[in-house]
């Protein structure tokens, strides 16, 4: 067992997102070492938190007194620095997307079994209080039966060049809906388009299942931010916006019946939950180092990662065809 108290902690790639993880795990004080590729940025934090910088990757595979490693780099390494670090011995927290395809998450699972590792993957938003209350609530009935879930996951930039905003932004939107529904969904579509570059800048995924539909709409040239979960049921419907201050979580008690074949809706009340002031990638921070302690499997497993994979493998390959429908059971997934 690692306690918490050690430095223990590798965090790889330090830039737009990792620094934020530098951040935690320092605060956290277990941060013994960082890696990246620009000096500046090595140099930045290392006189901030007070820690060891290195360029080379290789050198902190090889310290002994790194137990854990972080990886936030650009999602095309993901793959092989996760599967290299397993390999040395070194649990292993690796920023959504798990990889860029199945075959390479199928490595990175094969890698965790053969070392016993712990493999985490960052969807940081099932750490976050109010998706964790909206879960429970579910769980417990507050709003009936499951009809339709939609979100969406809007904003004016960042631009990226490496991946598209199918894979940058909605892998946290079908980690959340495919824990409501608990399984695939029977088939995948998506259309978009690339408005700036090379890479889509917007798009629209929809997601059937068995029993309910769900679709997802992501841009990052939205004229203002928007993160909303809606999950309807049917005698009342949660929203959980992650932009409000006050309300990031709404029961709304409301029902649609007919009344003489003509639909009447009711809306009885509406209620804003509230939630724990906590930060959610504190907590995830704190989960992956209980997890390295404990040796429990994560929450966010990589079983989690490969199922997201699988949707986003599928959206991307209806992407490209113009929308046509991917159907999942035509994808081959071995995730134990």
């Amino acid at each position: 067992m690692i306690p918490h108290r050690d430095k223990h902690v590798a965090v790889i790639g330090c830039g737009y997102w990792g620094k934020n993880l530098v951040r935690e795990f320092a605060q956290l004080g277990v941060l013994r070492i960082i890696c990246d590729s620009s000096q500046q940025i090595l140099q930045d934090l290392k006189t901030k938190y007070d820690v060891e910088a290195v360029s080379d990757f290789a050198k902190i595979l090889a310290m002994q007194d790194v137990h854990a490693v972080v990886i936030a780099t650009p999602a095309p390494t993901h793959a092989s620095l996760a599967v290299q670090a397993l390999a040395a011995g070194k649990d292993v927290f690796v920023e959504k997307p798990l990889a860029l395809t199945l075959e390479d998450a199928l490595l990175i699972e094969a890698a965790a079994f053969k070392s016993n590792g712990i493999l985490m993957v960052g969807h940081l938003l099932e750490y976050h209080p109010a998706l964790v209350k909206l879960r429970a609530l579910v769980a417990e009935g507050k709003i009936g039966k499951l009809r339709y879930i939609y979100s969406n996951r809007l904003s004016f930039g960042k631009v990226r060049t490496e991946e598209n905003v199918l894979w940058s932004f909605a892998p946290h939107d079908i980690c959340s809906i495919l824990g409501f529904v608990g399984k695939l969904p029977v088939s995948v579509q998506a259309v978009g388009s690339a408005n700036l570059g090379k890479v889509e800048d917007f798009c629209l995924v929809n997601l059937e299942f068995e029993q309910i539909k769900a679709h997802i709409f992501v841009s990052w040239l939205h004229p203002f931010k928007e993160q909303r979960l809606v999950v309807v049921g049917d005698s009342g419907t949660l929203v959980f916006d992650d932009v409000s201050v006050d309300a990031k979580l709404t029961l709304y008690d409301q029902q649609a019946e007919l009344q003489d074949n003509i639909p009447v809706l009711k809306l009885n009340s509406k209620i804003v939950i509230p939630l724990e002031a906590a930060s959610p990638l504190t907590l995830e921070c704190k989960h992956f180092l209980s997890c390295v302690e404990s040796r429990e499997t994560p929450l966010t497993s990589v079983k989690n990662g490969i199922d997201v994979l699988t949707v986003l493998q599928s959206a991307q390959e209806s992407l490209k065809s113009s929308g046509k429908a991917v159907y999942l059971k035509e994808v081959q997934v071995v995730n134990g």
